[in-house]
């Protein structure tokens, strides 16, 4: 099994992958996730150093994220955590999830 190396910021996992799905959507903008309480973003820096996907499968119940650094590195920031620097290639992004019991939700900031 091959394991891939994975980053976080707070409640954003950022997992390197092989490749972005083909039929994978390209987003305006580099915001990986905006915290409800805060308002704060976990964003791209440069916007010229990558690229934001969302890519949903047929029945799944949401849409995945993707992002693709086009330069050597792109800064991933937000005003309460490190900055976290991704070298060039492609990523899975989503947000931490937690077990309630009234069933899953998305961790917020």
């Amino acid at each position: 099994m091959k394991v891939m190396p994975l980053w976080r910021q707070g409640d954003v996992l950022m997992e390197t992958v092989e490749s972005i799905p083909e039929g994978a959507v390209r987003v305006k903008g580099l915001v990986l996730a905006a915290g409800e309480v805060t308002g704060h973003r976990h964003r791209v820096e440069d916007r010229k150093s990558a690229r934001l996907y969302t890519y949903k499968r047929a029945g799944a119940p949401r849409a995945q994220m993707f992002l693709e650094v086009l330069r050597e590195t792109a800064d991933v920031v937000h005003p309460e955590h490190d900055t976290i620097t991704l070298p060039r290639g492609m990523y899975r992004v989503w947000q931490q999830r937690e077990a309630t019991a009234f069933g899953t939700r998305t961790m917020v900031d």
